[in-house]
C-alpha cells in the first residue's frame, strides 16, 4: 500500500495530509516532501486522518520535523487514529508531539 501525501499552503501555513501507511518505503517521501515545503512555515498542522500504519521510521521523520518546526514555529497533529494513538503512546511520542 502506498502513502498518499497531500499539502495545502496559505501564506506560512502548512497543512500537510497523509493516507496509508507511513513506514521504511513511504517515509524518504514524506521527508523530501517536508523538506521542500517546510522553508519559511510557521505552522505545520500534520492531518492523519487517512493514516492506517505508522512505523518507527515514520516516527522518526515525525520527530526530525518537529525539531524543525520548534526553530521556526508550531507543529500538531490531528485526525490521529485510535491505531496511530496507541502507538504514539507506547512509544511515548504522546508526550513529545502535540495532538489535538
Amino acid at each position: 500500500m502506498k502513502m498518499e501525501i497531500q499539502t495545502t499552503k496559505k501564506d506560512d501555513v502548512l497543512t500537510v495530509s497523509l493516507t496509508g501507511r507511513l513506514d521504511t518505503t513511504t517515509s524518504p517521501q514524506l521527508d523530501e516532501e517536508l523538506k521542500k515545503s517546510l522553508d519559511g512555515i510557521r505552522e505545520l498542522t500534520m492531518d492523519l486522518e487517512g493514516l492506517e500504519y505508522i512505523s518507527s521510521a515514520g516516527l522518526r521523520i515525525l520527530l526530525s520535523t518537529q525539531k524543525t518546526m520548534n526553530q521556526q514555529g508550531t507543529m500538531k497533529l490531528i485526525n490521529v487514529s485510535s491505531m496511530v494513538m496507541d502507538v504514539f503512546e507506547v512509544t511515548g511520542f504522546s508526550d513529545i508531539l502535540t495532538i489535538e
